[in-house]
């Protein structure tokens, strides 16, 4: 491969030229330090720090397989919709068996747990000091493991082992890289993602609109309207009051199931930093917009709109209400039909939902809010014998999932295939900022042209999902490719919102400060469980309570803090 040549010659001319540096240097020196002896310039060369691969093969390979093997440990967190073929398992499958096969890496895992007590258990392992050789942190754990010095700078490391594509990946999100460094240091690897892929939209069951002859929602009262309709009037026929219209989740914010679509469509942003008058960052949560969104969302509680239990059910638990029919509006991202809306549709073919873009209640736009595009980061016990194998194993994903190089069957086999996402198995992932929205412009291209030839693996396979829906031979998965990425499926609406510049970003992206580490749960934590008593049914002025509450335990400090990194970054 190209890089492969110019990282020889280049490692070549580097030898040369620090031959003819040594050479000048001893020169310069013989008259002013007497001779070492060599005995002693031995024992500095064996304490010369070289990489596995320049001790055995010259320069440092992107792909290069050990010989012989090793065997390294990491941590996996799993998330409901992780499941594997018959005779695979999350300890073996297509992407161990690929580590060990192309990497001559052994990978195994100290401990699985879901993702509901994940972050839990990483807390426990970093108290304790039992960690793996690489594992995946939040920003949280990750500013934890840098103050206790216990991981690795990986700065030297991922100059000397990142190819080219892992490279391109990573920049694409500017705010990525800098996000994991920290004083000059590359102290993890991101986890790159899309972020214009976290934007809400609101998710509508179209065949009850059919059946209850209602139009799209166009307006935040349009959109109430239908909650109580959905709510009321029976719109699945069955003669039982068992359906409502919104579905919310006891954490509020959550991909599905979360309310701050809803939020922004009064314009408000909960857990976002955003810009006042003066261009200072403020949090959203203690905004007046939220209490006006705070009061609405009280009255549809109750006249029965919701579910009475929403506050103790987690996202699984809400997805139980898709999985049986019985809900009819939900805020969420765009991934949300294949899971858990496909469950609806598994359940009852006759069942339909379209994305729509987020409605407002008054004559503004509803702008949808988005986070830095990086919420998990690869990190490397200080102890690791083989930092690098983290960047050959990122190499390998981005190479067979985003190369040129990969078969449409190598593909299936490493991606996606029969309704099963195997790139869930691989332990380290970077994804390309644009990779959906660009599936959707060249798969709805191609399904116009019938030309695929400009298509890539991903693309190809998506295209196919989406022809067989349309040509009724798809089962419920190819559904819910058509929902995503066909004509009128939720990249429709994303690409909309950019079209339109209606995005809002949150202004911090950071690691987080000091008060932040050591406040912010608490003050997460009060800031839900006000906000759910009050859409339940508390006073309204316990919202202004916890405003005051959290400017005292920490809110104040916080808001300094984040304004001089804003200063910082703005003088960068």
């Amino acid at each position: 491969m190209t890089y492969r040549i110019i990282s020889r010659n280049l490692f070549i001319l580097a030898i040369l030229m620090l031959f003819v540096l040594n050479a000048c240097i001893k020169e310069e020196n013989k008259e002013k330090e007497p001779d070492r002896s060599d005995q002693e310039a031995e024992h500095n060369m064996d304490n010369e720090i070289k990489t596995p691969d320049e001790e055995r093969n010259g320069p440092a390979d992107p792909l290069g397989k050990y010989d012989p093997p090793i065997e390294i440990s990491t941590v996996r967190i799993l998330g409901e919709s992780i499941v594997f073929p018959e005779g695979q398992s999350v300890h073996d499958n297509v992407w161990y068996e690929d580590y060990k096969n192309s990497l001559g890496i052994n990978l195994k895992n100290k401990w699985v747990v879901s993702h509901h007590s994940g972050e839990q258990k990483m807390n426990i392992s970093i108290a304790s000091g039992d960690l793996p050789d690489f594992f995946a942190v939040n920003a949280n754990q990750l500013k934890r493991l840098i103050e206790a010095d216990m991981i690795m700078d990986l700065t030297e490391i991922f100059e000397s082992y990142a190819s080219p594509l892992t490279r391109e990946i990573l920049a694409q999100n500017p705010t990525s890289l800098p996000s994991a460094t920290f004083g000059g240091k590359l102290m993890a690897i991101p986890n790159t993602q899309s972020a214009i892929d976290y934007a809400h939209l609101v998710w509508v069951r179209t065949d009850w609109l059919e059946e209850l002859k209602l139009p799209e929602p166009k307006t935040m009262d349009d959109l109430i309207k239908i909650s109580a309709a959905f709510s009321k009037f029976d719109p699945d026929g069955n003669k039982q009051t068992n359906t409502v219209g919104l579905i919310l989740t006891k954490d509020l914010i959550d991909g599905y199931g979360g309310y701050e679509g809803f939020m922004h469509g009064y314009h408000a942003y909960p857990m976002f930093w955003i810009k006042d008058e003066k261009g200072k960052l403020v949090y959203g949560s203690i905004q007046p917009e939220v209490r006006t969104a705070l009061l609405q969302l009280q009255k549809m509680y109750k006249q029965g709109q919701m579910d009475r239990e929403f506050g103790v059910k987690d996202m699984a638990k809400a997805a139980e209400a898709a999985a049986a029919g019985n809900n009819g509006i939900v805020f969420g991202q765009m991934w949300n039909p294949l899971w858990p809306i496909l469950s609806s549709k598994e359940h009852d073919r006759t069942i339909q939902w379209q994305a729509y873009p987020l409605v407002s209640a008054d004559g503004k736009p509803a702008r949808p809010g988005i986070k830095a595009a990086t919420t998990e980061y690869y990190v490397v016990n200080k102890g690791a014998a083989h930092p690098e194998a983290l960047i050959k194993m990122l190499n390998l994903f981005v190479e067979r999932i985003w190369g040129d190089h990969t078969t449409f069957e190598q593909f299936e086999k490493l991606y996606s295939s029969n309704g099963i996402e195997h790139h869930n198995y691989a332990a380290v992932q970077a994804w390309p900022s644009r990779k959906n929205l660009d599936i959707y412009l060249k798969v709805t291209e191609a399904l116009r042209t019938k030309d695929t030839s400009k298509l890539n693996m991903e693309q190809l396979h998506t295209y196919n999902s989406i022809q067989a829906h349309l040509n009724g031979t798809g089962e419920a998965m190819e559904w819910a490719y058509e929902r995503v990425f066909g004509e009128q499926g939720s990249f429709s609406v994303i690409n909309q919102y950019l079209k339109d510049d209606l995005l809002v970003y949150d202004e911090f992206y950071g690691l987080p400060t000091p008060t932040m580490a050591e406040k912010n749960t608490i003050l997460e934590k009060i800031e839900i469980e006000v906000f759910t008593k009050i859409i339940m049914g508390d006073p309204i002025e316990n919202f202004d309570k916890f405003v005051r509450d959290w400017w005292e335990i920490g809110g104040s400090q916080i808001t300094k803090e984040v304004n001089e990194w804003h200063d910082s970054m703005q003088g960068s």
